[in-house]
């Protein structure tokens, strides 16, 4: 609290706001949007199966070889960190001489 205190008898004295000496410009306000129309729930369903149509979906080989890939990716990460593990473990046994 003393350097707290301290610092606001120094601004006091000094009169100086904290802060920038010019602070920046005020930012112009966002323009307001028109409130949307709400649509129904069958509007909304219609609306979301034509959006369904756009998407390009995989086909089945490209989804076939993207799940080996993963699978692939899974066992070569695993491989990985059981060495580091059993590097580390090695390690940590010289060290505490267990």
């Amino acid at each position: 609290m003393a350097s707290n205190e301290a610092t606001k008898k120094v601004d006091l004295v000094r009169g100086a706001a904290r802060g920038p000496a010019n602070p920046p410009p005020a930012r112009p306000a966002t323009p307001a949007r028109a409130p949307q129309k709400r649509a129904t729930p069958g509007e909304f369903f219609a609306q979301v199966r034509d959006e369904g149509r756009k998407v390009t979906w995989p086909s089945r080989r490209e989804t076939t070889i993207t799940t080996i890939m993963v699978f692939v990716m899974v066992v070569a990460a695993s491989l990985f960190f059981t060495v580091v593990d059993q590097a580390l473990r090695f390690l940590v046994g010289l060290i505490l001489g267990v």
